[in-house]
């Protein structure tokens, strides 16, 4: 039985490096263009080549992204850049454009297509449609059920499947968006998008004296138009049955933090039902885990059928129950040198986020130096490397985290 892939986001190579060692299977990446996220750090075609081949060495896979919408002037570069990244060895280059789906087919044919979520595929047919263009896997629009995946998978069993299981979601069908456009000019599906959903708003109606009524949520406005988060770690069985495998994380312009938290808690969970079955669920770890990141409040989105309770209307985005102190840098004989991101002090106890077993293990501080080897008893020069006495095992890529 092939084991579900966690596949993770990485902006740029050190979130690429944070996801696998936090226990990611594959990574989807973006090139410096013909990506749906241009404001992310991305990759060039050298930091391509560097990822694929770090990738290999660990057993694992890069996924790269080619979902823009094209238009007629994209398609010369369009042409070169998935030749190019058929030459350097991709697993997948993620596509949601028809043309450019045809295109690489044309000009790289031993490329494997990986048909993105913005296809909007919602069928059977469909999906059989592109599984007799040349795609191998699609990833299935955020809408559908457990009930109609189940349903595509049986209908068509000779193709990869693959869904988001955790992130942000757009408030339109499938992130098929033209508000960013309207609002401001760039385009959501040229890679540009501001995230105008997210946006406080007042609404107003014109009143019958002709002037317009001011109507709040309460004195900060509403945010009528932004989505709760996915989250369904509590579904992990289910898909696994109904046939997905591939489970997506959101998130190529999120932190390293947020990354390291999701993934880790992902990867526990997964590999806790492989151990034991349906009794994953009984541990509330993975959820509280996830709660110390920022985040919105979660939902199972249409998952278990229709649901009109998708939107966050309270505030934009919480701030998590933790928050962030510290990377690991080395570990050797009861000292840890750090790199400090948030203020802490002596008399703190701080909680370690790592894949290995000192998770959550709890380091209270209670001696650190300076480069010049002073004593400090306040830490609070941002990226300042600190030497931390502890006899907490930590490693290299660990973080260290504080209770908000």
């Amino acid at each position: 039985m092939n084991k579900i892939e966690l596949l993770a986001p990485a902006g740029d190579m050190n979130k690429l490096k944070t996801a696998f060692y936090y226990g990611a299977d594959a990574v989807y990446i973006g090139g410096k263009s013909l990506s749906l996220r241009a404001q992310a750090g991305n990759f060039s075609n050298d930091e391509i080549i560097e990822a694929v081949k770090l990738a290999k060495s660990l057993d694992k896979k890069v996924y790269v992204t080619v979902n823009i919408l094209a238009r007629n002037y994209d398609l010369e570069e369009a042409s070169k850049y998935l030749q190019f990244l058929e030459k350097a060895n991709i697993d997948g280059a993620i596509i949601s454009d028809v043309g450019l789906v045809a295109l690489a087919s044309e000009v790289a044919p031993k490329l494997k297509i990986n048909l993105s979520t913005q296809a909007n595929t919602l069928n059977y047919k469909a999906v059989e449609f592109w599984k007799n263009h040349g795609v191998s896997r699609v990833i299935l629009a955020r809408e559908l059920s457990l009930k109609e995946i189940a349903e595509i998978r049986k209908k068509v069993s000779d193709i990869e499947i693959e869904t988001f299981i955790h992130g942000a979601m757009c408030i339109s069908y499938s992130g098929r968006c033209l508000l960013s456009d309207y609002r401001t000019g760039r385009s959501s599906n040229r890679g540009e998008c501001v995230q105008a959903c997210r946006w406080n708003y007042e609404i107003r109606e014109k009143g019958s004296d002709g002037a317009f009524m001011e109507m709040e949520e309460d004195d900060r406005g509403t945010y009528i138009l932004n989505s709760k988060d996915l989250c369904l770690i509590d579904y992990i069985s289910e898909l696994d049955k109904a046939g997905v495998c591939s489970f997506k994380i959101e998130g190529r312009m999120k932190s390293e933090y947020y990354l390291a938290t999701v993934i880790n808690a992902y990867r526990r969970a997964i590999d806790d039902y492989y151990a034991n079955g349906e009794k994953y669920k009984e541990n509330g770890l993975y959820k509280t885990e996830l709660e110390k990141t920022a985040h919105r409040e979660f939902t199972t989105a249409y998952l278990l059928g229709e649901n009109d309770r998708t939107e966050n209307f309270d505030d934009s985005q919480s701030k998590g129950t933790h928050k962030f102190i510290a990377n690991v840098i080395d570990y050797k004989d009861g000292c840890a040198l750090i790199e400090m991101r948030n203020r802490f002090k002596v008399g703190d106890e701080l909680e370690v986020l790592s894949p290995s077993e000192s998770f959550l293990s709890v380091i209270k501080v209670e001696n650190m130096t300076d480069e010049k080897g002073q004593k400090i008893e306040d830490a609070k020069i941002v990226q300042q490397q600190i030497r931390l006495y502890t006899n907490v095992k930590l490693n290299k890529g660990d973080m260290l985290r504080i209770k908000s």
